[in-house]
């Protein structure tokens, strides 16, 4: 067993926030794998209905069985340790077969965007040297097929949206029939149950691995500040994490309360993608090692369809981790719409992420839905979660980004010369970059010596992830997030938080959604742009909204130019898309 070592003194172990029953060190087997984590569960809930898709369940036995067959069949058609499959699916069963099947057998998988284009995924493939792949068919045609001659394949692997669903034949027909699911060919491919009749007849045991150092994934990072690199993770960094998030939940309770005890009644909902860190821990890998459910979704519903199907789900409750805009869309809901679909006490926890979680999104979210919020923060370098807020007890790490998980050290260190050591004291005038270390830290990025050496530096004996976030740490030992360190707007020799400027903007009441970003500027350097949404109905002018800030915010802080939009790009998890809006704005484009 391997136990982390943090200095309990440390003052986010407070008795004001830390959750009273959290242990503060994390100890895990360093044998232990993922797969063996699955293989626990499925054994503890073989019979129970555990995987829910398009009205359709599967049990722990039967995505065991799948998952064993799907291993075998890679293995036999060539397949080995440290060879690199790549996935090309949304949320779906065939998702967590492919994944859970490389991890028995040492196979490294790298996710791949569904929303990309083919170039994206031509630069996905040969970065991470992707030998073969399993594709949806009906994403084939847009994607992988204009650029299949281009790179070289073993083979490929299609599977429909509907292979594993339990519908009739005739009503899988119609449904195809009738195009209500999408469809596709996918030209010289093995369909999905060939490789599974394929594993019945040669069974394969599991890989003999080095969790601390065999590759369990290659995740590509987000791209905001250019072209996304792989973070390359090993088994150990996604079982720690895993456990991190289970522990996180599984060790708090109500002051008179009883712990949660997680099952397959209890679901965990799956809107977020796998393919993306966010998703594939905090949803699909948390409920796997903790032994519940998952509601999958291949896109986001609308958010009162989405009430709708988890009102018909006959499960006891529901942990729901999300972008903010998520809870947004249902906190604005009207109460009786909300009660329709009677939820009230059966979303337990919720967890933001990929953005900052605001008052105005919290409050009403809680008050009307009756469950608890919290915000959430990591990176794909981290598996990607570090902290979150703490769901009982004195108020909860609220405009913070909460404590650190059991095994996490994190500190604030000079955002331009990490060797000097962390900077010591509390508050903002300590501001500097947040780095921070643990079992989840990536290994390195792959095949990029140079930025994996900026990126994970040494100090007393700790390797430890430089974020790209610029904050600094309260007395409690919680984290305020300024902004990205690359997003900075310097104009006049003012450092400018585009996020601050976002929350202030925000707080105009005729406010829905607001982006911000620095532009170039011969007289300043810089100047703020803020991308403005209002709300329906508004009779707000930009020019008005202008003249708001004026009167409540510094005058460095406010926008010289406001733009009203209908939408605020967002990724695909829902992440705001600064830099987006700053290469389409014709100051960037003309600079």
């Amino acid at each position: 067993m391997i136990r982390t070592n943090i200095d309990e003194r440390n003052p986010w172990f407070n008795a004001k926030y830390w959750p009273p029953h959290m242990p503060k060190q994390l100890e895990f087997d360093e044998t232990k794998t993922l797969y063996d984590a699955f293989v626990e569960s499925a054994e503890k809930y073989s019979d129970e209905d555990a995987f829910w898709f398009l009205d359709s369940w599967m049990t722990y036995g039967e995505m065991h069985q799948a998952i064993d067959n799907f291993a075998a069949g890679l293995n036999a058609l060539g397949m080995n340790k440290g060879d690199v499959f790549g996935i090309l699916l949304p949320n779906c069963y065939q998702f967590i077969i492919a994944y859970y099947a490389c991890l028995k057998i040492g196979v490294i998988t790298t996710p791949m965007n569904p929303t990309y284009k083919p170039g994206e995924i031509l630069h996905q493939l040969k970065m991470t040297k992707v030998k073969a792949l399993i594709i949806l068919d009906s994403l084939n045609e847009g994607l992988l097929q204009p650029v299949r001659e281009k790179y070289p394949l073993k083979f490929v692997i299609s599977t429909g949206i509907l292979d594993f669903a339990k519908f009739s034949p005739i009503k899988k027909i119609l449904a195809k029939l009738l195009k209500k699911v999408p469809t596709g060919k996918v030209p010289n491919s093995i369909k999905i149950h060939q490789v599974l009749n394929l594993g019945k007849k040669s069974p394969v045991e599991k890989a003999q691995l080095d969790p601390l150092n065999d590759v369990a994934t290659y995740l590509m990072t987000g791209g905001t500040t250019g072209i996304p690199k792989a973070a390359v993770l090993t088994h150990s960094n996604i079982y720690t994490n895993a456990k991190q998030c289970s522990w996180w939940v599984l060790f708090q309770k109500e002051e008179d309360g009883e712990f949660l005890k997680i099952t397959p009644k209890t679901g965990m909902v799956g809107v977020l993608p796998f393919f993306h860190s966010f998703g594939m821990t905090v949803v699909m890998n948390a409920a796997i090692i903790s032994g519940g459910s998952i509601i999958m979704f291949p896109r986001p519903p609308p958010t009162e369809e989405l009430l709708g199907t988890l009102h018909d789900i006959p499960l006891d409750s529901f942990m729901y981790p999300g972008a903010e805009v998520l809870f947004q869309r249902i906190a604005d809901l009207p109460q009786e719409i909300i009660d329709k679909y009677d939820l009230r006490g059966k979303l337990t926890m919720c967890l933001s992420g990929a953005g900052p979680l605001h008052e105005y999104v919290r409050q009403p979210f809680e008050a009307k839905t009756g469950g608890k919020i919290v915000e959430g923060y990591g990176l794909t370098e981290t598996s990607p979660v570090l902290s979150a807020g703490n769901f009982y007890g004195e108020y909860r790490c609220v405009e913070t980004i909460g404590l650190p998980f059991p095994g996490v050290d994190w500190k604030i260190f000079p955002s331009e010369d990490f060797n000097t050591g962390p900077i010591e004291g509390f508050g903002e005038e300590y501001t500097g970059e947040i780095c921070a270390s643990g079992p989840q830290i990536m290994k390195e990025y792959l095949d990029r010596p140079e930025e994996t050496a900026d990126t994970i530096k040494e100090w007393k004996g700790k390797y430890w992830l430089r974020t790209g976030d610029i904050g600094f740490m309260d007395e409690f030992g919680r984290m305020v997030i300024r902004d990205r360190k690359k997003q900075l707007i310097k104009m006049r020799g003012y450092s400018i938080y585009p996020k601050e400027v976002e929350t202030l903007v925000g707080n105009h009441p005729d406010v829905l959604e607001v982006a911000v970003a620095g532009l170039p500027d011969k007289e300043t350097g810089e100047l703020v742009k803020a991308w403005v949404k209002v709300k329906v109905g508004s009779n707000l002018t930009p020019d008005a909204l202008r003249d708001w800030c004026k009167e409540n915010m510094t005058h460095y802080k406010v926008p010289k130019l406001i733009e009203f939009r209908d939408e605020i790009p967002k990724n695909i998890i829902g992440k705001v898309q600064r830099r987006l809006l700053q290469e389409q704005d014709p100051l960037y484009q003309n600079e």
